[in-house]
């Protein structure tokens, strides 16, 4: 987490496959939608990808997750939605 931030991408462009463009589109919505700390707009970068990756898993066996043409914004829609409801204890 306390990474520079090249070695934070970095890292995340191996473990999950996204690019630099992904990776700053990310990071902008989540401070976009108020999530100004770094610290925590990392761990909701993180948990997003680990969502993202769980379910492009369920699709296919691919290490590169791909989200298609507006692909990446209904996801991200879609893990707050999810987010939403398991801190509220819906799942």
């Amino acid at each position: 987490m306390n990474l520079p931030d090249l070695q934070f991408f970095n890292w995340c462009h191996l473990q999950y496959g996204v690019n630099k463009g992904i990776y700053n589109t990310i990071d902008n919505w989540f401070y976009e939608y108020g999530i100004v700390n770094i610290l925590s707009r990392r761990i909701y970068l993180l948990s997003f990808l680990e969502f993202a990756k769980e379910v492009e898993s369920e699709q296919k066996q691919d290490k590169v997750i791909r989200f298609g043409n507006g692909g990446l914004v209904k996801k991200l829609h879609e893990f707050l939605v999810v987010y939403k409801m398991e801190s509220k204890g819906g799942l």
